[in-house]
C-alpha cells in the first residue's frame, strides 16, 4: 500500500499520546434548554477537546462529519487556511486518529475537502482506517457556475467517506450494512408510469421498465441463459439480442412471463421484453449516487444564515443544512451521536438537533460563542429556516456549553488537585479498557468489570476517609471493605503495605497513582 511521507511525520504519529488530557468545564451561563440533554457545544482546541472526550465517548459516535480548513492558499476571517502542506498534514493526522477512536464499530466519518488536499488525505486515511474501509468519494456540487479566475474552474467539493471497521472477507463495511437508503426524490418517482398494453393498463399500477437482458460475458455464448421465450401476444419465440443473455433462469423467466411481469410494447410486438418494476414493490428509499447536486449550494447556506440572523453572517463557506440532512439520514438513526470537530457555522449541530440525533460540536474560534451558540439557541427556540419544514421541526431540547479546563496531570505527571474522583475514574477506565465510562456511573471504588477483570480506584477519599492518605492506601482492612469480585483485580491507589507475593496470592495487580496511570 502507498505510504504518505511528510516533514515531521514520525513526530505527528506520536502527537495524540503527547496531547494532554484536560477537563471539560461547563459554562452554565451559555448552556441552554433541557439541562439533561446530552448535546455538547465545546469551545477550544479540537485536538485537546477530542482527547478529553475519549474517556466518556470512545466507541459511541455513529457519524462524524468534518469540514477542516482546505489549505487553499487564501485568507479566511475565522481560519488560517494557508497552512503549508506538511503543516496541514501534521494538523489533521492526530485529529483523525482520535476521531477514529470515538467512532462506533458500525460508524462512519465524512470529510469535506477540495482538490488541494483531498487526494493526500485519502492516502493518509487509507493508512489510519485501512484501505478496505474506504466507502466512497462523493462529489458535492457547491456552486452553480465555475469561477472565472481559472481556465478550468471547480464547482464541487470531495466528501470522502470511511468506515470504522468491517467483518473479515466481507464486501461491505459495518457502516454500509447499517446505512439507510436515501430518501426518494420526485425525479426518481417520476420514472414510474402506467403504460398501455394490448389488454389495457396493468391493474398493479405504474411501473418502471428495466432491461431483462445482461451482457453475455463479453459477447460469448452462455447456453444456460440463452433460450427462446414465447411472446404471449404473438406466439413468436423471442431470443435475447446478439451479445446479450437473459438475466433469469429459464423456469424463472417463464413464470414471470405467465404472471405478466414483462412489458411487450403497446401492441405486444416488442422484439425484447422489458421487466416491470412496480412502484408498489420498489424500495422505500433509494441508493445514494456519488454525485450530489440536489442538496443545496454554498450560496444557499449563506442565505440560510442570513434569514436566521437578519443579516449576512460573517462566515465565508457554510455548508447547507440540506447536505447535512442527506448525510445524517444515510449514516444514522434517531438517538445516534453525531460529532463535528470543525463546527464552523454550526450547521452539523443544527441539522442533527432538528433530526432528533444527539450531537457534539467543537469549535476553536470565537464564533463558537458569537455564531454557533446563538444559532443553536434559535434552533431550540424553533426557527423555521434550513430543513425545519422538511423534518417538521418545532423546537425543544437543550445543549451544554463547555470550555477546556485544566490538565488532568501536570508537567511532572502529578494528578492535578482539581481533579475529582469521577474524572480520574473515567480516565483510568478508558486507559485500561479502551471503552467509555458513563458520565452517570456510580461513585464507587469499583469502576467496573471488563473481560472478567475488576478495576478499582482508591482516590480522593472515595471510601469516606478524608485524611491525606486515608482510604487511598491499599491495606487488608481497605480490601475487606471493597465491593467483592471473584476473579482478577486491578487496584489503583497511592500505595500499599501488602507484599507482592500477598498481592499475587489474592489475584491483585496493584498500580500506584499517579506513576502507573497511562496517558493512553
Amino acid at each position: 500500500m502507498p505510504w504518505l511521507e511528510w516533514h515531521n511525520r514520525n513526530d505527528d504519529l506520536k502527537a495524540t499520546a503527547k496531547t494532554p488530557y484536560r477537563l471539560l468545564q461547563p459554562v452554565q451561563s451559555l448552556s441552554y434548554g433541557d439541562e439533561d440533554a446530552p448535546n455538547m457545544l465545546i469551545h477550544g482546541d479540537n485536538l485537546e477537546a477530542l482527547k478529553a472526550l475519549l474517556p466518556y465517548y470512545a466507541g459511541q459516535v455513529k457519524c462524524i462529519f468534518i469540514d477542516p480548513p482546505y489549505n487553499t492558499k487564501s485568507a479566511f476571517e475565522h481560519y488560517d487556511d494557508n497552512l503549508e502542506h506538511a503543516q496541514w498534514l501534521s494538523m489533521i493526522h492526530p485529529r483523525i486518529t482520535l476521531l477514529r477512536e470515538l467512532l462506533r464499530e458500525d460508524g462512519s466519518i465524512w470529510v469535506s475537502l477540495d482538490d488541494n488536499e483531498a487526494h493526500y488525505f485519502k492516502v493518509m486515511c487509507d493508512q489510519i482506517f485501512g484501505r478496505g474501509n474506504f466507502i466512497a468519494d462523493l462529489a458535492w456540487k457547491k456552486r452553480d457556475g465555475a469561477p472565472n479566475d481559472r481556465k478550468i474552474g471547480s464547482t464541487y467539493d470531495h466528501i470522502l467517506v470511511y468506515a470504522k471497521s468491517k467483518v473479515a472477507n466481507s464486501k461491505k463495511t459495518l457502516a454500509e450494512e447499517a446505512f439507510n437508503l436515501m430518501e426518494r426524490t420526485e425525479k426518481a418517482d417520476s420514472q414510474y408510469r402506467s403504460y398501455e398494453e394490448p389488454f389495457g393498463f396493468d391493474e398493479r399500477g405504474p411501473f418502471r421498465k428495466v432491461d431483462s437482458t445482461g451482457n453475455a460475458k463479453g459477447g460469448r455464448f452462455v447456453e444456460s441463459l440463452t433460450y427462446p421465450v414465447v411472446n404471449p401476444f404473438t406466439g413468436d419465440e423471442v431470443f435475447p439480442r446478439k451479445g446479450r443473455c437473459w438475466v433469469y433462469k429459464r423456469e424463472v423467466m417463464e413464470k414471470m412471463v405467465a404472471e405478466r411481469r414483462f412489458f411487450w410494447g403497446k401492441d405486444g410486438k416488442a422484439g425484447t421484453p422489458m421487466r416491470k418494476l412496480f412502484k408498489s414493490e420498489a424500495k422505500t428509499g433509494m441508493t445514494a449516487p456519488t454525485i450530489w447536486d440536489d442538496v443545496g449550494l454554498n450560496q444557499h447556506a449563506a442565505r440560510e444564515l442570513e434569514l436566521i440572523f437578519g443579516e449576512k453572517a460573517a462566515f465565508d463557506t457554510p455548508k447547507p443544512e440540506g447536505l447535512m440532512k442527506r448525510i445524517i439520514e444515510i449514516a444514522t438513526n434517531k438517538g445516534d451521536f453525531v460529532l463535528d470537530s470543525f463546527l464552523g457555522s454550526g450547521t452539523t449541530a443544527a441539522a442533527a438537533h432538528k433530526m432528533g440525533r444527539r450531537w457534539i460540536g467543537i469549535e476553536m474560534g470565537d464564533h463558537a460563542r458569537t455564531l454557533c451558540h446563538p444559532r443553536l439557541v434559535k434552533v431550540l427556540d424553533g426557527e423555521q429556516g434550513g430543513i425545519s419544514e422538511a423534518v417538521g421541526w418545532q423546537g425543544g431540547g437543550g445543549f451544554r456549553f463547555y470550555q477546556l479546563g485544566p490538565k488532568v496531570f501536570d508537567d511532572q505527571g502529578r494528578i492535578n488537585p482539581e481533579i475529582k474522583f469521577e474524572h480520574l475514574a473515567a480516565h483510568i477506565w478508558f486507559a485500561e479498557t479502551g471503552t467509555a465510562r458513563s458520565t452517570r456511573a456510580m461513585k464507587s471504588p469499583l469502576l467496573g468489570v471488563h473481560n472478567g477483570t475488576a478495576y478499582y480506584l482508591l482516590y480522593n477519599g472515595i471510601l469516606g476517609d478524608q485524611r491525606l492518605a486515608g482510604g487511598n492506601m491499599l491495606t487488608m482492612k481497605v480490601l475487606a471493605g471493597l465491593p467483592k469480585h471473584d476473579g482478577p483485580m486491578v487496584i489503583y491507589g497511592e500505595g500499599t503495605n501488602m507484599t507482592n507475593d500477598r498481592l499475587r496470592s489474592l489475584g491483585i495487580k496493584f498500580k500506584k497513582t499517579p506513576n502507573d496511570i497511562r496517558a493512553r
